[in-house]
């Protein structure tokens, strides 16, 4: 196993960590193809630095970053190989921003946020209506519609999201088992 000069490991990070969208799963898999592929690093120390990332409070993918860059370069791999995974895509997202909020005063901008707003809004139902919907038969609908009217009060009363996770969660394991109709 070799190691990779610091520029080159800032390169590699810089590249695969902000060339996808949606999670960090996808550019850890990119930067371990890569590194692999250099044999700069084999799939054992693959697993640990995934595991660590997985068990490191916040993103992924930069603890990811920030374990490689130690694990090559200590300090300055650390902090080169997280900027190298986060400055580019920061800057990226505040373009994107500024060009938002400069469009956002013309009314098809509007219109056409309203739309993807309400489209996203309908997904988000659609999915908790899924995931309810087999308890909304015999009897468990009396205790599933308890349960939306208690989300419902709670929430309506300014508890936090969280606070009403809880309350639903001790309310579901109060609730006697059944298996839906």
């Amino acid at each position: 196993m070799s190691t990779p000069p610091l520029r080159a490991l800032a390169w590699l990070v810089a590249r695969d960590a902000n060339r996808t969208v949606g999670g960090g799963s996808a550019a850890i898999e990119l930067m371990r193809r890569a590194l692999v592929r250099r044999h700069w690093l084999d799939e054992r120390e693959h697993a640990v630095l995934v595991a660590v990332s997985r068990f490191t409070p916040g993103t992924n993918l930069l603890a990811y970053c920030a374990a490689l860059g130690w694990t090559r370069h200590r300090a300055a791999g650390t902090v080169v190989a997280t900027a190298a995974g986060s400055v580019p895509g920061a800057a990226i997202v505040t373009a994107m921003t500024a060009a938002a909020a400069s469009l956002d005063r013309w009314p098809p901008v509007r219109a056409a946020l309203a739309v993807a707003t309400l489209a996203a809004a309908g997904l988000v139902l659609q999915s908790a209506w899924a995931l309810v919907s087999p308890y909304m038969r015999g009897s468990r609908l009396a205790w599933t519609l308890m349960s939306i009217a208690l989300a419902a009060a709670f929430f309506l009363a300014g508890a936090t999201p969280v606070r009403v996770l809880l309350v639903l969660a001790i309310w579901g394991a109060l609730t006697p088992a059944r298996k839906p109709s």
